[in-house]
């Protein structure tokens, strides 16, 4: 009897098939071999997504709000949050079904050149991202000078020194740190990061709620900002504001971190990262625009002084623009990532160790001239905030938003009776329309401003 079932386990194991044989090894250049290290796991690729998405440009939504009012701001908070979870999910998706079948895409450009052509890959989704992220390297450093000049006026009231000097001491901080070797090497900056965020995120929320409850809260109204023509555009330059806090641009780079298998990994690194969204973004938002209203600035915690009056204890500014800032150097190093993979790519040997005189020597000196020109944009052109409003328009809102479901739909080829179709057609359309209206508001409120701009200005 045994001798039977014995025979029968040894035919059951020679009729099943046997494992498909894993996919070849891709031939990888310096930049993803040097730069887009494998080795992550899905808690690591959670730190780089918070990195990326929960950053200081969350703490100008209570002045977004001020275009739109509670109903407006809260309603396009919910809907970039849901919109932005399911289009980098979708992202994820179709990047683990390539990985499948053998041919893992490292780079948001490799992904457009295979999926929607060459002429796309190299031509508008490569340039786009590597300004967005440049772009969003030289508004952290100028965020970062601004930062420290608050803690020094605070200090130091009849001090003189002036905002681009700031930024200069900020960029000397990112001269240091944009040295990590990798990506994956980032890891425990960015998991610092990601407490940092928590935490001037509370101290924003505690600060309006301390600063609304006391007998000093300024008079606040919570009107929409603008009459007609104005208040059209505001509410699309406010959609762009939200849009460019919620983007990412580098969500294959950061896929790229996972160590293989990466199935199902990026989906746990986006719900941590949505977790901590959740917990930021909608209280910074709903506390900061309920204690200052329409008056909400560009950066909520300039609303902790009046004509230079702390209206919470000194300590707590400096603390909470202490976290700012440190969070903003973690920002900056994983934005620095796609050109640090570009300057790597151009300027290193693969064949030669990452760490041999060949490469260190190119790599030490192209990125500290990468630092020395963001941080000198920065110094020089202290309105640069504004340009990013254009930037987070014609950048993020279409490789966030918009390419996402027309790779799904090309990868996948869904039913054009299913709703997975449709919802993925709507958000292109919607999103595109978006993109160039707010692109035009964007632009309208940089001439608008013009008159007011000056190179190294003291703002």
């Amino acid at each position: 009897m045994g001798t039977v079932w014995e025979q029968a386990d040894d035919e059951k194991h020679l009729a099943a098939p046997s494992p498909a044989p894993p996919p070849p090894p891709q031939d990888l250049d310096a930049g993803a071999l040097f730069v887009l290290q494998s080795k992550g796991s899905w808690m690591h690729c959670g730190y780089h997504l918070t990195t990326s998405i929960v950053a200081p440009a969350l703490l100008s939504l209570p002045y977004a709000f001020g275009f739109l009012g509670w109903a407006g701001g809260v309603i396009c908070l919910v809907i970039g949050a849901a919109i932005t979870f399911y289009s980098y999910n979708l992202i994820s998706l179709v990047l683990e079904h390539h990985a499948q079948l053998g041919h893992r895409h490292l780079r948001f450009r490799d992904m457009a050149y295979d999926i929607l052509g060459p002429w796309w890959g190299k031509y508008y989704v490569g340039p786009v991202q590597f300004t967005i992220c440049y772009g969003a390297v030289v508004g952290c450093s100028l965020l970062g000078g601004e930062c420290m000049k608050a803690i020094y006026i605070l200090s130091t009231p009849n001090g003189t020194m002036k905002l681009y000097e700031f930024v200069v001491l900020f960029g000397v901080l990112l001269l240091i740190l944009t040295q990590m070797p990798s990506f994956h090497s980032l890891r425990y900056i960015s998991l610092i990061s990601l407490v940092l965020c928590l935490a001037y995120s509370g101290c924003a929320t505690a600060g309006s709620i301390y600063i609304g409850l006391s007998s000093k809260a300024p008079e606040k109204s919570y009107s929409i900002v603008g009459n007609g023509q104005d208040r059209t555009f505001n509410v699309f330059n406010a959609i762009s504001i939200i849009a460019t806090t919620y983007g990412n641009g580098i969500i294959p780079e950061i896929q790229a971190t996972l160590a293989p298998p990466v199935k199902g990994k990026m989906f746990k690194g986006l719900c941590l990262c949505y977790a901590v969204v959740l917990a930021t973004f909608f209280t910074v938002s709903i506390s900061g625009y309920w204690a200052f209203g329409n008056q909400s600035a560009g950066l909520i915690l300039s609303n902790f002084t009046n004509n230079g009056v702390p209206l919470v204890p000194r300590w707590f500014i400096y603390m909470t623009n202490g976290f700012v800032i440190l969070q903003l150097a973690a920002v900056c190093v994983v934005y620095l990532q796609l050109t640090n993979e570009a300057l790597e790519n151009l300027l290193s040997d693969p064949k030669s160790d990452q760490f041999s005189t060949r490469n260190v020597v190119p790599r030490l000196i192209s990125r500290s001239i990468s630092i020395v020109i963001g941080t000198l944009i920065g110094a020089m052109l202290p309105f640069f905030a504004d340009f990013n409003a254009v930037l987070g328009a014609f950048g993020f809102l279409p490789l966030d938003f918009v390419l996402p479901a027309v790779f799904f739909n090309i990868t996948f080829k869904p039913s054009k009776r299913s709703f997975v179709f449709w919802l993925n057609i709507t958000i292109v359309v919607v999103f595109s329309i978006l993109s160039v209206i707010g692109s035009v508001a964007a632009v309208r409120q940089v001439i608008l401003d013009a008159k007011t701009y000056r190179l190294f200005a003291n703002i």
